[in-house]
């Protein structure tokens, strides 16, 4: 399981005499709050109806009780889990878990004390299921040496108990002594004279159960915190003015279709009078997200800019594969590179913009500066004005300004971006078979096709073994159990090798020489009419052969495969040998996604028919090379 990690600051209270959650020690109303401890990176989100529905739902399949009464406010705590898990918070109080089971696909309910009391105390518990009652003796050495339930100390238990199920011990008097897991049938719990019965999580002095008034909604929360509202919305205005006035570029709106970006854009049209929206259509996105992003340029009248991507991801998944965790080739063809282009196109000199990135998404965004460019695109210098809010910061301003977002949100879904992203947890494409079984069938289809043209099972795809270069240890387990192989048992197709057949070895007229070999024909009309080669070098072209000359140094590559390089330097020559391999197989397999053009500041590259071409002004940098998807995932 993934460990804590600390982002930021742990901002959850809650105002026990307005019942709502509060960013700050003091409420609105001006009482003091209490401090709420849930697992960090504690990114607290207002769960909606659906999310209810479905913790309830889930409540009520494994305890025959729902968990949620109506009319409180609920909030979501994402905690680290092997993939997709939530703690679940009501009347100021973590009131249970609701995670994803990757073996199962199904989402089970982990209550807490309080949850449990909820659940269980004042209720008949003939009605209810999943529990165990103890005998009053043992209650002490669970409480104070947190000792196991052992069968001997069981009285009673829910006979449909079934072991690894989640569970619930009482005393005689029905209180909740102990939320855990079963070790054993509640059959045998019963019957048996030896064994742990149940492994507790939580354990309490038995206490009342503590609900408060419901009834709120989240105007109330919004009015709750208006004073942390105020200081984030004047920080955030403040640091917008700053950072266009400290440079002389175009100012732009990343705008995804996501909650963050939509603040970022409400606050950007509160602080600036002249911007422009920008939209990267990946060509995976939600229907609701394209919907929205109509319906937000209409809202704040502003122009919009589009990169579209087109079927830029089914036209390259061929090559690539299916991505992955440690290969997002997806994000660098069908959004890094179009918005490169749409700038280039737009904006010269570059531009700014505004971007919704937050410090409690991940660890690489916590410690990301306010202000960076991008790597990928050279071209665009990006600012992040919500950097230390967290996700109900986001939503409170969102609900506060009416401002139009994303109505997929409404349907099971904590993130917006391409419905097929690699780091999407296995959670989110069962919730998409439920949500849009069409892009659910035409994602299975084509990860079907790849699994059995590299002889993977259908397995492999269910469990989302796709997403993975590098396997975590509970996929590896559950693979072992399953019998699902990991390894492919043929090369995928489109698949390119270059070995070196030779070495590096003196040759008669001195110097180094090396050989090497595709194993396969090169067209070298496609390498002339892309003129990939010339940023290794100055090229030249004869019947059947590409030269290529950098410094000393010299290779050539023929129709057949072979490449031949010979230098004086063998660092030199390595290095030579290197970048015509991969110039070939820029060549060859480009995808025209145009991450490169940002990076030639010579304006030696231009996209046309989904191709991108390098032209004789190439000044030989190999800026390109390296930046270049092709290079950095295949």
């Amino acid at each position: 399981m993934s460990r804590p990690a600390y982002l930021g600051k742990m901002l959850l209270h809650w105002c026990e005499a307005c019942n709502v959650p509060v960013l700050g020690k003091q409420c609105g109303c001006g009482k003091k709050t209490r401090k709420v401890e849930v697992t960090p990176p504690g990114d607290i989100r207002p769960a909606f109806d659906y999310d209810i529905k479905r913790i309830n739902s889930v409540s009520e399949k494994q305890f025959n009780a729902p968990l949620i009464p109506e009319g409180h406010l609920v909030v979501l705590n994402k905690a680290p889990y092997e993939d997709r898990m939530d703690e679940i918070i009501a009347d100021g109080e973590v009131l249970a878990s609701i995670r994803f089971e990757i073996e199962s696909c199904e989402w089970v309910l982990l209550p807490r004390l309080e949850g449990a009391r909820r659940l269980f105390q004042g209720r008949d518990r003939k009605g209810l299921k999943k529990w165990v009652v103890i005998d009053q003796g043992i209650v002490p050495f669970i409480l104070k040496k947190g000792a196991s339930v052992l069968a001997p100390g069981v009285l009673e238990a829910d006979p449909e108990i079934q072991k690894e199920d989640e569970v619930v011990v009482l005393n005689p008097a029905g209180e909740v002594v102990c939320c855990g897991r079963a070790r054993m049938t509640g059959k045998d719990m019963v019957e048996e004279q030896r064994g742990n019965a149940v492994k507790p999580r939580w354990n309490e002095e038995p206490r009342p159960e503590k609900s408060l008034p419901g009834g709120q909604s989240w105007d109330d929360a919004v009015r709750a915190n208006e004073n942390v509202l105020d200081i984030m919305i004047k920080n955030s205005h403040a640091f917008i003015k700053n950072v266009v006035g400290s440079m002389d570029l175009k100012v732009s709106v990343s705008y995804s279709g996501g909650k963050d970006s939509l603040a970022v854009l409400q606050l950007v049209d509160e602080a600036l009078e002249d911007y422009e929206i920008m939209f990267a259509d990946t060509g995976l996105e939600f229907p609701e997200t394209l919907e929205n992003v109509k319906k937000v340029v209409d809202y704040y009248g502003k122009s919009l800019k589009i990169a579209g991507a087109g079927d830029s991801f089914w036209d390259s998944i061929g090559v690539f594969g299916p991505p992955t965790l440690d290969t997002r080739w997806c994000c660098k063809i069908c959004k890094l590179g179009p918005i490169t282009r749409l700038i280039d196109e737009n904006y010269e000199g570059g531009c700014l913009s505004f971007i919704g990135q937050r410090q409690y998404e991940s660890h690489a965004r916590s410690i990301s500066k306010k202000v960076w460019k991008n790597p990928w695109v050279g071209n665009q210098v990006g600012a992040s004005p919500i950097q230390e809010w967290t996700a109900l910061h986001v939503w409170l301003y969102l609900f506060r300004t009416k401002a139009p977002y994303n109505p997929a949100y409404e349907k099971g879904y904590d993130r917006m971006g391409c419905w097929l992203c690699p780091s999407s947890s296995l959670a989110d494409f069962f919730q998409l078979e439920e949500s849009h079984p069409e892009l659910a069938k035409k994602l299975n289809s084509h990860l079907l096709t790849y699994a059995e043209s590299v002889g993977l099972s259908p397995e492999w795809v269910r469990y989302g073994f796709w997403r993975y270069k590098r396997y975590p240890q509970v996929l590896r387990e559950l693979a072992d159990k399953k019998g699902i192989s990991l390894i492919p048992t043929q090369a995928a197709p489109n698949e390119l090798h270059f070995e070196v057949a030779t070495g590096y070895r003196p040759c008669k007229a001195g110097g180094i020489s090396a050989d090497g070999s595709f194993g396969q024909a090169i067209d070298i009309e496609t390498l002339k009419e892309s003129g990939m080669l010339n940023p290794v070098g100055k090229v030249s072209f004869i019947e059947g052969a590409a030269s290529v000359v950098r410094g000393e140094s010299r290779a050539q590559v023929f129709a057949s495969g072979n490449v031949n390089g010979r230098s004086e330097d063998e660092k030199l020559l390595k290095k030579l040998m290197r970048t015509m391999e991969l110039s070939v197989r820029r060549a060859l397999l480009c995808q025209g996604c145009g991450v490169c053009v940002g990076h030639c500041r010579h304006d030696a590259i231009k996209v046309k028919d989904g191709k991108a071409f390098v032209s004789e002004n190439c000044v030989h940098c190999g800026d390109c090379i390296e930046v270049c998807p092709l290079v950095k995932f295949m």
